[in-house]
């Protein structure tokens, strides 16, 4: 079995953050280690870790970094190459999920990161399929990376609420690499929540700014009228959905967002955008792993 790390950014939410660390305790075989990105201004959460939970590793930072920027620093700082990555308040669904995770890497050697079935609070647990297919699609509360390789392409770009970017930013750039993302239902994790916080005006915001920073960072100025749309498209959804609150913050943050982050700008080709975009309208069918069914577990 490959060694796989675990690592959780988090931020003031010691309850949420207890259950998920417990939960992945549980697994057999457990990760060779845990490691917890502590967010600047949470004072409590690091010395709670070290008395509740000493075996986990626990980093700090001393500005905030946000998720991306914690799951950066825990990458960075995790010994295996395989690193399974969770939010504070997800977890496996299954106590054999690390073994699963080594087993479809060793499948699907050139995969640079693996998406796991994400479940959220309330939904029907569907069945778990010992396959994999190519996609560009993952979250960050249950993936998992190749170390080099995300190291190889900088990581996420630290923002405090990275809604809309986080993920489809390192997305784009493993796509315009080369690299490979695959999706397997066989690994489920559960993520504790509703959704219902995505209402709020600060998430609102973000997503709006956020796309327009994705569009300046990484997309060839002739996809800037595209971009742009997004940007149209996710304003509309929103009054669709009566998310008013937000919306101008949103648009109004835009120049300063994109000023912030300016450093941070790597434009891909045009081919690897426009390959990105097919793939991610049209993910690949499902292919069986090839390993003996099992029960979950």
């Amino acid at each position: 079995m490959l060694p796989v790390s675990a690592v959780i950014p988090t931020y003031r939410r010691r309850v949420e953050l207890g259950v998920a660390i417990s939960k992945i305790l549980d697994c057999r075989p457990a990760p060779v280690e845990i490691l917890v990105h502590v967010d600047a201004g949470d004072v409590e959460t690091e010395p709670w870790l070290r008395a509740e939970f000493p075996v986990v590793r626990v980093l700090q930072s001393a500005d905030r970094v946000g998720p991306g920027g914690g799951r950066n620093k825990l990458v960075a700082a995790a010994r295996s190459e395989i690193v399974a990555s969770f939010d504070d308040d997800s977890y496996p669904l299954d106590t054999n999920y690390f073994a699963r995770l080594s087993e479809v890497f060793s499948r699907r050697p050139d995969a640079a990161v693996i998406a796991s079935q994400i479940v959220h609070r309330g939904e029907p647990v569907p069945d778990a399929a010992a396959a994999a297919g190519a996609s560009v699609l993952f979250v960050g509360c249950g993936v998992a990376y190749r170390r080099r390789v995300f190291l190889e392409c900088g990581g996420y770009v630290p923002l405090a609420m990275a809604y809309g970017m986080e993920e489809a930013d390192l997305a784009i750039r493993l796509a315009s690499r080369g690299r490979n993302i695959y999706f397997s239902p066989w690994l489920r994790v559960f993520h504790d929540t509703d959704l219902s916080h995505h209402e709020s005006a600060e998430i609102t915001a973000a997503s709006i700014a956020n796309l327009a920073l994705l569009a300046y960072l990484r997309y060839p100025p002739s996809y800037w009228p595209y971009g742009s749309m997004q940007v149209i498209h996710r304003v509309l959804w929103l009054v669709r959905a009566r998310r008013l609150r937000g919306i101008v913050a949103g648009l109004c943050g835009i120049p300063a967002h994109i000023w912030r982050h300016r450093r941070f700008r790597e434009t891909v080709s045009s081919s690897g955008l426009a390959a990105f975009l097919r793939a991610r309208r049209s993910p690949s069918p499902l292919e069986p792993l090839g390993v003996d069914p099992e029960p979950d577990a």
